[in-house]
C-alpha cells in the first residue's frame, strides 16, 4: 500500500465512509469559482463533528498534508481552488444550528449550516440574521466567516465580523480554540476570533460559532429613485442616513449602464423608472412602527424630490415588487453572459473619488479596448462598488488597470470577496509592505507547515 493509500485509510478511519470522498466524487465537484474546473484533489473529507476534524487534522500535520478548506463554494476568488496533493476539508455534514436564545438574540451554529435556514430560523425566533445576499441558498456560515462576508445591509449592520460573538477553531496541528462567547462585550485580553474572520481558511478552520441576532423588522420600506449627478447621489446617502433617523438599511446603486442593461437591452427585468438617468438607486429602510416609518419614509422622500435631489422614484406597495428589484439588483449571472468571458470586479474606495475614478476608468477602458463594456453597480453606502468587464482577451492587463488606478486613490482591491488566488499578485495596492509583513508573521507562527490553504492570500 502507497503512502498516498494508506493516508486514504486512515482518514476514512476517521470520519467513516460518508466523512470520505473519492475519484468521481471528488473531480465531479469544480475546481474555481463561478463553479469552473474539475476538482484534482486526493479525497474530499467530510467532518461531522469538530473532534472528527481535529483527529483530522492531527494526521495531516504529522504527515505534512495540505488541506483546502471548503464552505459552500459561492466565493468569487479562487480560494477553494486545490491541486492534486492537496486534501479538502468540507464542513458540510457539520449543518446543524445548535440553539437559539431567543432572550438574548443569540444563535449557535455548525460551520456549515448555509445561510438561508439561518435567516429562517432568525425569524421563527422573533430575530433577523443581519447578513443577507443572492447565494443565501448555498453560501455556509463558515465559509461567509472565512470570508468576513458583505452584502446587502452592510450600510446599517456591518460585515459578517460584526455578527459574530464567538468562534470554535481547529488549528492546524489539530489544537481546538474554544472561544464561544456570547457577550457582546468581553474585554478580556487579545480578541482571538478576529483572527480567523477573514483569514480563508490560512489560519485555522472554523466548526462552530455564536452569531449576533438584530431585531426583527416589522416594518420595511423600499423605493427605487433615479438621480441626474453623483452629487445627488452621495448627498441622498448622507440625508438619508440623518432623515431616516439610523433606518436606513440598504443603498444599492446602479449606474445607468447597468439598469439600461437589465431591463431594455436584457429584457430580464421591468424598467420602473425611464433609463435615461445616470444614476439610480434601490433603498430599503427598516423600522418597527409600519404607519409612522411610512409616512416618514414618503415624507422623505417627497421633500428630496421637491429640492430637486431625486429626479424620479417609485416607492414599492408590495413585498413582491420589492423583491422583483432585489431580483434585478442580484442577476449577475445574465451581467456575465452578456460579457463573456467576463471580468468580474469587487472594489471599494472613498465615495468623494468615485465619480472620477469610474469616468477615468471607462475612457481608459473605451480608448484601449474599443470593443468590451463596462458595467456599474454596487451597495456604496459602504463604499463598495462592482464592476462587470467584457468581453476580455486580456483578463491580465484589465486587473492591472483597474488595481493600479485604484491604489492611488486609496482603494481595496477586495471589498467584500478576499483575496484568494485571484487577487493575490495585486494584494500590494492595498497593504503596505509593513501590513503584508505582519500577516506572513501570524501565518508563520499558527501554521508553520503551510498546511492551510497554502498559495492563497500569499
Amino acid at each position: 500500500m502507497s503512502n498516498q493509500e494508506a493516508l486514504i485509510e486512515q482518514l476514512r478511519n476517521i470520519v467513516g465512509d460518508k466523512g470520505l470522498l473519492t475519484g468521481d466524487d471528488v473531480s465531479s465537484r469544480p475546481n474555481e469559482s463561478w463553479g469552473r474546473g474539475s476538482c484534482p484533489a486526493r479525497a474530499i473529507v467530510r467532518p461531522a463533528s469538530t473532534e472528527e476534524l481535529s483527529a483530522v487534522m492531527k494526521l495531516c500535520h504529522a504527515q505534512g498534508q495540505t488541506v483546502v478548506p471548503w464552505g459552500g463554494l459561492t466565493g468569487l476568488v479562487d480560494a477553494i481552488t486545490c491541486r492534486e496533493e492537496d486534501v479538502v476539508i468540507s464542513l458540510e455534514r457539520m449543518n446543524t444550528i445548535e440553539h437559539i436564545d431567543a432572550e438574548a438574540g443569540v444563535m449557535t451554529v455548525q460551520a456549515g449550516v448555509v445561510l438561508q435556514p439561518v435567516h429562517e430560523a432568525a425569524n421563527d425566533a422573533g430575530w433577523q440574521f443581519a447578513v443577507d445576499f443572492g447565494a443565501r441558498g448555498s453560501a455556509q456560515i463558515g465559509g461567509m466567516i472565512g470570508t468576513n462576508a458583505g452584502g446587502n445591509s452592510v450600510v446599517r449592520y456591518g460585515m459578517m465580523r460584526e455578527q459574530v460573538l464567538g468562534l470554535e477553531v481547529v488549528m492546524a496541528d489539530g489544537t481546538v480554540i474554544s472561544s464561544m462567547n456570547e457577550m457582546l462585550k468581553n474585554n478580556t485580553g487579545y480578541d482571538l476570533k478576529q483572527l480567523f474572520i477573514g483569514s480563508e481558511g490560512t489560519l485555522g478552520i472554523v466548526t462552530r460559532a455564536v452569531l449576533r441576532l438584530r431585531p426583527q423588522a416589522r416594518s420595511v420600506q423600499t423605493a427605487f429613485v433615479a438621480l441626474d449627478s453623483f452629487a445627488d447621489v452621495a448627498g441622498l446617502l448622507r440625508r438619508l442616513g440623518v432623515e431616516l433617523e439610523g433606518k436606513l438599511s440598504a443603498f444599492e446603486v446602479m449606474w445607468r449602464n447597468f439598469y439600461h442593461f437589465m431591463t431594455e437591452e436584457s429584457g430580464k427585468h421591468q424598467a420602473v423608472l425611464p433609463t435615461n438617468h445616470p444614476y439610480y438607486v434601490l433603498l430599503e429602510s427598516e423600522g418597527a412602527d409600519p404607519v409612522r416609518e411610512e409616512e416618514q419614509f414618503m415624507a422623505v422622500l417627497g421633500t428630496l424630490m421637491e429640492e430637486g435631489h431625486v429626479a424620479d422614484a417609485v416607492i414599492c406597495q408590495s413585498s413582491q415588487q420589492a423583491a422583483q428589484l432585489w431580483a434585478m439588483r442580484d442577476d449577475v449571472e445574465t451581467l456575465i453572459h452578456a460579457t463573456f468571458p467576463p471580468a468580474i470586479f469587487d472594489i471599494s474606495l472613498p465615495i468623494r473619488e468615485m465619480e472620477s475614478y469610474v469616468d477615468d476608468l471607462a475612457s481608459t477602458l473605451a480608448e484601449r479596448y474599443p470593443g468590451t463594456r463596462m458595467v456599474t453597480f454596487g451597495h456604496l453606502g459602504d463604499g463598495n462598488i462592482h464592476l462587470g468587464i467584457g468581453p476580455v482577451e486580456d483578463k491580465h492587463a484589465i486587473e492591472s488597470l483597474v488595481y493600479e488606478r485604484l491604489g492611488q486613490v486609496g482603494g481595496s482591491v477586495s471589498a467584500e470577496h478576499g483575496i484568494g488566488l485571484e487577487k493575490r499578485e495585486f494584494l500590494p495596492h492595498s497593504r503596505s509592505p509593513e501590513e503584508l509583513a505582519v500577516m506572513r508573521t501570524l501565518k508563520q507562527s499558527l501554521d508553520p507547515g503551510n498546511l492551510l490553504n497554502p498559495g492563497k492570500i500569499f
